[in-house]
């Protein structure tokens, strides 16, 4: 569909895994183009689909074939790259300083879909198996979501989901999201709010976890505004 509707415009078309492609090695990120391989910093973002996501990015940066843009601006550009919301550690604000008061590191994602649960599910991986700590996701979500594909892939993660709603009548009611957890193979339970949500999370006997909130950038947008130091400057 979009090589046809390129061909029909008259656009050039470069295709990742075809004319350019881009992996993690050995912590970096390598683009190999058909000109050579670049050798850039691991992105600013954190997971491992930012590789691909940062390699895209420099795809369409070299495509504009524009002498300003060398190879320091590039790796300049993957290493300062800020996103709100995309796998964002909290340690400022009153979520934040929670977190870091029972030595809990704090996560935020909006992403609200299976694919986005995969990439979330694929970087909480990662944190998990440094530390071997429990993971635990607060999850707020529009009604109209699917649910049941974003809770998937956590199966083989196993984390304890606590499900909250949000200031919106399209938000899910938090019974029928701790339902789809379940549906997953999850342990879930409700919350009534998301601050309430993360005391009882951090209030769990054992090891810090590793705190998530994830499912909705409307969600995600209500933990942001209850700190203007979560913001990026």
């Amino acid at each position: 569909m979009i090589e046809a509707e390129a061909e029909a415009a008259g656009a050039p078309l470069t295709l990742m895994g075809r004319d350019v492609d881009a992996f993690e090695e050995h912590g970096r990120l390598r683009v190999q183009t058909q000109t050579g391989l670049l050798d850039l910093p691991a992105p600013n973002l954190y997971g491992g689909h930012q590789f691909d996501n940062a390699g895209l990015a420099v795809a369409a940066m070299l495509a504009l074939d524009d002498p300003r843009i060398d190879e320091a601006a590039l790796a300049h550009g993957v290493s300062h790259a800020i996103w709100p919301a995309r796998m964002q550690l909290l340690t400022a604000g009153p979520l934040g300083a929670q977190a870091t008061a029972r030595g809990a590191d704090l996560w935020l994602d909006g992403g609200h879909n299976p694919h986005a649960g995969r990439a979330v599910a694929e970087s909480v991986g990662r944190l998990a198996a440094r530390d071997g700590r429990p993971v635990t996701l607060i999850v707020g979500m529009f009604a109209r979501k699917d649910a049941d594909g974003f809770f998937a892939p956590f199966d083989a993660l196993a984390p304890r989901v606590l499900t909250v709603s949000f200031d919106s009548h399209n938000a899910a009611e938090p019974d029928d999201l701790a339902a789809a957890a379940r549906r997953a193979g999850l342990q879930a339970a409700t919350a009534t709010d998301l601050q309430a949500a993360l005391a009882e999370a951090l209030a769990a006997p054992g090891p810090a976890p590793h705190v998530i909130i994830c499912g909705g950038l409307h969600f995600a947008g209500e933990a942001l505004a209850l700190s203007e130091a979560t913001w990026p400057d």
